[in-house]
């Protein structure tokens, strides 16, 4: 397959090394990165027919708007989050540009420094269109399995919430409040993301996959995580400033939790660990008042 990655950040590079094992592939991104020798222009990129978009949630639809020349590509979403400003998933913004037969989704427990490094992976590609999702599975290397599924509403809301659910993660940890305390967090967490789901549109049964409890599990618990580090900070009283100006990327996790405030006022949801999660990065409220106020609520 003739495939593009856009963004080269950290998940845009481990997709690079993990698509060019199959398959001839270029990498592009806003800054030139001389030490990449597939590196092109975005519009050498735009000629090629699959597309891989690791472009951060709260900037895909921008910049599909500024780059994005509709030549019947095929697109792989690879990054995960929920729109602040509309509250939309990320399927629904890809729509406003392409068909939805022409796109997928990729999700699973995966971290970028693991892909680099080749070690056995899994990962799920959604789509209505089975054709599609499964040549992208195929395209996967040996290192990583690729499953399939059709449920992209169930893929979107497990790549987004597991990322506000590693943020708690990182709190209960720093809070040194021990392993029964994660593990219903976590549990609890899964739950959650379930009942957002299916409110959403995505099947019940998605969460127990790889793409909801395997993502949730892996991110809630790792220091790999940027998300679960963001949490880390919390617990130490920085400031969501601080914490972001030290980790030096993306964490999509917070934006994720503003969309999901917005939600849940605007729908009635009951979304408690989600709003002790937005109520510590938006509003101030210790970890430790949080934790109290989860065991009451």
């Amino acid at each position: 397959m003739k495939m593009a990655i856009i963004g080269a950040g950290k998940w845009g590079r481990a997709l690079n090394h993990a698509f060019a094992r199959k398959n001839d592939v270029v990498i592009t991104s806003r800054h030139r990165h001389e030490d990449l020798e597939n590196f092109v222009s975005i519009e050498e990129a735009m000629s090629r027919e699959y597309l891989v978009l690791v472009i951060p949630a709260q900037f895909a639809r921008r910049w599909m708007e500024e780059h994005f020349v509709d030549r019947g590509q095929k697109v792989l979403v690879a990054a995960k989050g929920i729109e602040i400003a509309t509250g939309a998933l990320l399927n629904e913004v890809f729509e406003t540009f392409l068909p939805p037969e022409r796109l997928a989704f990729l999700s699973g427990p995966s971290f970028a420094k693991e892909v680099m490094e080749s070690l056995p992976t899994a990962l799920v590609v959604s789509s209505l269109s089975r054709d599609l999702a499964e040549r992208y599975a195929a395209a996967l290397p040996d290192f990583i399995k690729g499953y399939v599924d059709d449920d992209v509403a169930g893929a979107e809301v497990g790549g987004a919430y597991k990322n506000v659910i590693a943020i708690a993660g990182g709190v209960c940890d720093g809070l040194k409040l021990g392993n029964n305390a994660r593990a219903a967090m976590i549990s609890r967490g899964l739950v959650e993301m379930a009942r957002f789901g299916v409110h959403m549109g995505a099947r019940a049964e998605t969460f127990l996959s790889l793409g909801g409890a395997g993502d949730l599990f892996l991110t809630a618990s790792s220091r790999l995580s940027r998300n679960y580090r963001v949490g880390i900070g919390l617990s130490q009283g920085k400031s969501l400033e601080e914490i972001l100006e030290e980790l030096g990327e993306v964490a999509e996790g917070v934006g994720t939790a503003r969309a999901l405030h917005r939600i849940a006022e605007r729908d009635a949801l009951y979304l408690p660990i989600a709003r002790e999660v937005y109520a510590m990065l938006e509003e101030g409220k210790s970890p430790q008042k949080s934790v109290g106020d989860l065991l009451q609520s």
